[in-house]
């Protein structure tokens, strides 16, 4: 999430997904029917509280990233999916991530791949599977939001689902590196935050990504590409800020109101000499006079994503594209429930359970 007040960061709650425009996904009732793992079974991580500094850290068990010799490979490795039991009620008014070592000392941001915060109790505004809370990866910076004026509820006992990867292109190992996730968290009050916002995502392939684990990572051609998919939101309310998340040779992502052809937000992310991605900038759209920019069911919003691929070859599972933000219902409107039947949510949720796995992957060659 990101959201500016004054020269604050304003909100980027990210995730990562995609699919084509306007695309439908045929899913049979039979196969959303599959049993689902429970939930409890997950491994834990750790959830501390300090209440004097208003912080809730979530962290993972300790990872060994192993050296990599090849300047051309990269050692990447999805973690095993974990669950955090929040301590206590209140609202989530900042967040920052970072990968310490067993000292505690900070270690380098690019072996942080990303990191989500899944709410399985609660539903995403534009699909009817379970809230992503927060996904944060190398170029997202840190969230920080007015704690009086806005503020990301959870309830003491509510669980959480995480999922995370770390990465390592260099010669050096690290170990005993830990994924932290540090969220300023206020205990709830009786009059603020004045506005409880939610996060929402749209991703260029939703509804569901591919393969078992539902990526929702795509090839990308060589040359010229754009992915996109549409919807509408669940109920009306503000969008109060938009960031993202791509990849390398990524050049824009946009999010469009193509009912009425207005562009809300046109994400244009910074790169390096060769081509990596160095930052997403976001946007906030609240002021003094205004919560945001409203949006509604009756509309259709398009996310979609450009790349331009220089090295005359495809790459595999190259391309991602998501758009996210913080959201405001209109008032007296309830967040819409879940419902755990659906296919879509179903199979979403199982997608949580997919074993780590382990591998050493190609990077594209230097320009």
């Amino acid at each position: 999430m990101h959201l500016h007040i004054g020269s604050r960061r304003l909100l980027h709650v990210g995730a990562f997904a995609m699919s084509c425009a306007a695309a439908t996904v045929a899913v049979s009732q039979q196969e959303g029917a599959a049993s689902l793992p429970d939930l409890r079974t997950l491994p834990m991580v750790k959830v501390t509280y300090d209440s004097a500094h208003e912080r809730l850290t979530v962290e993972f068990p300790p990872e060994d990233l192993p050296a990599v010799e090849d300047r051309r490979m990269m050692y990447m490795r999805t973690l095993s999916p974990h669950q955090a039991i929040i301590p206590v009620s209140g609202t989530i008014y900042s967040i920052r991530t970072q990968m310490v070592d067993s000292a505690g000392r900070v270690l380098p941001r690019a072996l942080l791949h990303h990191v989500n915060l899944t709410d399985p109790t609660h539903r995403e505004l534009f699909l009817p599977i379970s809230l992503h809370l927060f996904a944060a990866s190398r170029e997202t910076p840190p969230v920080d939001i007015p704690r009086l004026i806005l503020g990301v509820p959870l309830d003491k006992g509510q669980r959480l689902l995480l999922t995370a990867m770390v990465a390592n292109d260099r010669r050096v190992a690290y170990r005993g590196a830990r994924i932290q996730v540090i969220l300023g968290f206020r205990p709830t009050g009786r009059v603020f935050p004045l506005w409880r916002a939610y996060p929402w995502v749209v991703d260029a392939m939703y509804p569901l990504g591919t393969g078992p684990s539902r990526s929702k990572a795509f090839d990308l051609p060589p040359g010229h590409s754009v992915k996109s998919w549409e919807g509408s939101p669940a109920i009306a309310g503000y969008v109060l800020g938009v960031g993202g998340h791509v990849h390398d040779y990524a050049t824009s992502v946009d999010f469009t109101d193509i009912s009425t052809g207005a562009v809300i937000w046109h994400g244009v992310p910074d790169h390096d000499s060769a081509g990596r991605i160095l930052l997403l900038p976001v946007s906030r759209f609240y002021n003094w006079h205004r919560l945001g920019v409203r949006i509604v069911p009756s509309n259709r919003y398009r996310i979609s994503v450009t790349y331009e691929n220089p090295t005359g070859q495809v790459l595999h599972d190259g391309g991602m594209g998501a758009v996210a933000g913080l959201f405001v219902p209109d008032q007296s409107t309830p967040w819409p429930s879940i419902d755990t039947a659906s296919v879509f949510y179903r199979k979403d949720l199982a997608a949580t359970f997919t074993p780590g796995t382990m591998m050493m992957a190609g990077m594209h060659d230097e320009q």
